[in-house]
C-alpha cells in the first residue's frame, strides 16, 4: 500500500457514536471474547489488531507490529491515522477516551468512520481496556502525540500531549488482568497463525510479530494476498496448476475475492471469512461458491463433451476433490448467525458469489484449457472413486457393517447404553488389548484392540478406506457413521481414548488415527470425544514400593526424592507389559489417570500439520520437524 494520504480522510471525533456502558464486562467476560481461558486471553490481541487492521481496510495504514513482553503485556503499533483526540460534543470528552471505556463505541456505526470493518462491532477497545489490569494509549496525530493510562476499565490519567511528532498511528499497550484470566502465558504459534492469516487476507499489509521473552520474531508481508494463501496451503502436496484460478467481484456494499487451486490429493479444503472474521460454518458465501463452482464445471464437461448425453452431471463432492480455496468476502453490514456466530447470514451475498463465479471461471476456463482439461480429468477421476465407494458403502451396509446392531466381534464392548456415560480405549495389539480387557472397568468401559497401524487416510480415496479392515471395525463400533454421513447423535460413546505405546510406533499409529478422525469424523475432535491416554513411561521400585513415573523429568524429581541407592528400574516398551491390575491404576482409572482432550484450535493449523505429517512430500516434513524439535513433548497434537 503506497500514497496512503492522512490527512484528507473525514475521520473525527464526530465519528465516534455510544450505544451503552461498560459495566457488564468484568463480571461476564465469557459473554464478550468467549472465555476466561488461553482462548479469551488471545482474543484481546485479536481486537486490538482488528482496529489497526479496520485502519488498513479504509485505506490508511499498512504496518502493524505486536509485540509480547517480558511482563506478559501485550503493545499493538499502527501507522494509521491515529484515533481521534477531539472531544466528543455529546460526551464533552476526547473521542479516545470514549473507544476506550465506553461498549459499543467507535467509528463502526454509522458515523462514517469505516465502510467495512471486523472485530466485534466496536466492543473490541472498550472489553480489552475491562479486563486489562492496566492500559496506556499512545496516539500520534496532526503533529502531535497523546497519551492515556487506564486501569481495569477506568481512566487513571486523562489524555494529555506528550511531545511532538511528524508520524501517525496508534499504540495500544496493555496487561491482561490475573483477577480475569486462569493463565497469562500467551502462545506465540497461535498469535503467529492468526496473524499470519490476516496478512494472507489483506495483501499488502506488513504485520510483525515480536516474542521478548524468547527473542522470537516474524514478519509477514503477502503481495499476492489469498493467492499466496492458496499456496501456502498447498505447500506439502503437489498442485496441478500454477498459478491458483483468482476471482474478484464488487457490488454495493460488498467486495469478494477467491483463489482456488487444486492438488493431486483426495482432501477438499475450503476455508471461507468474513471481513477477515474466520466462518468455519460456513454460510451464504460458502454455498454460493459450491454451487457456482459445480454449476460451471458441469456446463463447461457439457460443452465440451467430457460428459456425453446420458451421462449424470458432476456432484458437488466430484467437483471439490483435491480442492483448496479461500473465499473472502467484505460487507458492510454482516449477521452471524450458528451457535458460535462463526456462520455467514446475509442472504443476498449467496446470489453474489454464484454470480461472480459462474462468469468470471466459465471466462477462464474458456481462456486456460489446458488447466481446464486437467480440472475435468481430475472431475472425472473423482466421479468413478464415489461411484467404486458408493458400492463399498452399500456392500458394507449389506454385510451389516456401516448401519446395524451387529459389532465387531474384537470389540469388548460395556454393559452402559448412554454414550455420555461411555468410553472406548482404542489399543495396539492383541497383547494390550487383553491387558486393557481384564482390567477395565466392564460397565462403562469398552476396549477395541486394532491390528498393527491402520490405513494413511492423507493419502487414500474413500472406497480405499472403507475396504480397510480395521477402520470399518471403529466405524461399526463408534455407530456415528462417516463423512458427510456422519451423526453425532448416533455415537455409542462420548470419550473415544488412543492408547497406545509410548514409542516412535505408537506415536505413529496415534497420528494416523487422529488424521483419520479429523479427515473423515471431524465432529469427534471439534466437540472434544477424543482423547490421548498417558501410560507411564516407567516403573521404580524401592524397599517393595511401586512408583510410577510417566516422563524423564519425573523419574529425576523421584530418584532425587527416594534416592537411587537399592532402586529397581523397568521402562516400559509397550503397554502389553502391563499386568490388567498395572494398566488399570496407572492409565485407565479415571481417579488416578491423565488424559489429554484432543483441541482444534485452528483448522487451518490443523489441516497444515496433518498434510505435512502423514502427505507425500519429504521437504516440508523434514522442516516441520527441526521447527517443532523444541515442543517435542507437544508434537502429537
Amino acid at each position: 500500500m503506497t500514497n496512503l494520504d492522512k490527512r484528507n480522510s473525514n475521520y473525527d471525533e464526530t465519528n465516534i457514536q455510544v450505544l451503552e456502558g461498560l459495566e457488564a464486562v468484568r463480571k461476564r467476560p465469557g459473554m464478550y471474547i468467549g472465555s476466561t481461558g488461553i482462548r479469551g486471553l488471545h482474543h484481546l490481541v485479536y481486537e486490538i489488531v482488528d482496529n489497526s487492521i479496520d485502519e488498513a481496510l479504509a485505506g490508511f495504514c499498512d504496518r502493524i507490529h505486536v509485540v509480547i513482553h517480558k511482563d506478559l503485556s501485550v503493545s499493538v503499533t499502527d501507522n494509521g491515522r491515529g484515533i481521534p483526540v477531539g472531544i466528543n460534543p455529546k460526551y464533552g470528552i476526547p473521542a479516545v477516551e470514549i473507544v476506550f471505556t465506553m461498549l459499543h463505541a467507535g467509528g463502526k456505526f454509522g458515523g462514517g468512520g469505516y465502510k467495512v470493518s471486523g472485530g466485534l462491532h466496536g466492543v473490541g477497545a472498550s472489553v480489552v481496556n475491562a479486563l486489562s489490569e492496566w492500559m496506556v494509549v499512545n496516539v500520534r496525530t496532526e503533529g502531535r502525540e497523546y497519551q492515556m493510562r487506564l486501569e481495569r476499565g477506568k481512566t487513571t490519567s486523562p489524555l494529555k500531549q506528550i511531545g511532538e511528532t511528524e508520524e501517525t498511528g496508534s499504540k495500544i499497550h496493555f496487561k491482561p488482568d490475573s483477577l480475569i484470566f486462569e493463565e497469562l502465558d500467551f502462545n506465540y504459534d497461535v498469535l503467529k497463525n492468526r496473524l499470519r492469516e490476516m496478512a494472507f487476507l489483506n495483501k499488502g499489509i506488513t504485520i510483525i510479530l515480536e516474542d521478548e521473552r524468547e527473542e522470537l520474531y516474524n514478519e509477514f508481508y503477502y503481495e499476492g494476498g489469498i493467492l499466496s494463501f492458496v499456496e501456502y496451503l498447498n505447500k506439502s502436496r503437489t498442485a496441478l496448476h500454477s498459478p491458483p484460478i483468482y476471482v474478484t467481484g464488487e457490488k454495493e456494499n460488498a467486495t469478494l475475492e477467491i483463489a482456488l487451486q487444486y492438488n493431486d490429493s483426495f482432501i477438499e479444503n475450503i476455508f471461507t471469512f468474513a471481513n477477515n472474521i474466520s466462518t468455519p460454518e460456513g454460510g451464504t458465501h460458502l454455498v454460493g461458491f459450491k454451487s457456482g463452482l459445480t454449476r460451471v464445471i458441469n456446463e463447461y464437461a457439457r460443452k465440451t463433451n467430457v460428459l456425453k448425453a446420458g451421462d449424470p452431471n458432476f456432484s458437488g463432492e466430484d467437483t471439490r476433490e483435491g480442492l483448496a480455496a479461500i473465499i473472502s468476502v467484505k460487507l458492510t453490514e454482516p449477521q452471524f448467525e450458528g451457535q458460535t456466530k462463526t456462520k455467514l447470514g446475509n442472504s443476498d451475498i449467496r446470489g453474489f458469489v454464484e454470480n461472480t463465479l459462474n462468469e468470471k471461471l466459465a471466462a477462464y476456463l474458456e481462456e486456460n484449457p489446458s488447466v481446464a482439461r486437467m480440472i475435468m480429468e481430475k472431475c472425472v477421476s473423482a466421479f468413478r472413486a464415489r461411484e467404486a465407494a458408493k458400492k463399498a458403502r452399500d456392500l458394507t451396509r449389506r454385510k451389516n457393517v456401516l448401519e446395524s446392531a451387529s459389532l465387531p466381534g474384537k470389540l469388548a464392548d460395556c454393559s452402559e447404553r448412554d454414550p455420555r456415560l461411555c468410553e472406548i480405549f482404542i489399543v495396539e495389539g492383541n497383547s494390550a488389548g487383553g491387558s486393557a480387557k481384564q482390567g477395565r472397568e466392564r460397565k462403562y468401559q469398552a476396549v477395541l484392540p486394532l491390528r498393527g497401524k491402520i490405513l494413511n487416510v492423507e493419502k487414500t480415496r474413500l472406497d480405499r478406506i472403507l475396504a480397510n479392515e480395521e477402520i470399518k471395525t471403529m466405524i461399526t463400533a463408534f455407530g456415528a457413521g462417516i463423512g458427510e454421513e456422519f451423526n453425532e447423535e448416533k455415537l455409542r460413546y462420548h470419550k473415544i481414548i488412543c492408547m497406545t505405546d509410548a514409542d516412535v510406533d505408537g506415536s505413529h499409529i496415534r497420528t494416523l488415527l487422529l488424521t483419520f478422525f479429523y479427515r473423515f469424523m471431524r465432529p469427534l475432535i471439534e466437540n472434544g470425544y477424543v482423547y490421548i491416554a498417558q501410560p507411564p513411561l516407567y516403573k521404580v521400585t524401592k524397599n517393595k514400593k511401586e512408583h510410577y513415573v510417566y516422563n524423564d523429568r519425573e523419574l529425576d524429581e523421584l530418584l532425587e526424592e527416594i534416592g537411587r541407592e537399592g532402586v529397581e528400574l523397568q521402562r516400559y516398551k509397550g503397554l502389553g507389559e502391563m499386568n490388567p491390575e498395572q494398566l488399570w491404576d496407572t492409565t485407565m482409572n479415571p481417579e488416578t489417570r491423565t488424559i489429554l482432550r484432543v483441541e482444534l484450535e485452528d483448522a487451518i493449523s490443523a489441516d497444515e500439520t496433518f498434510s505435512i505429517l502423514m502427505g507425500d512430500k519429504v521437504e516440508p516434513r523434514r522442516q516441520f520437524i527441526e521447527e517443532n524439535a523444541r515442543m517435542v513433548k507437544n508434537l502429537d497434537i
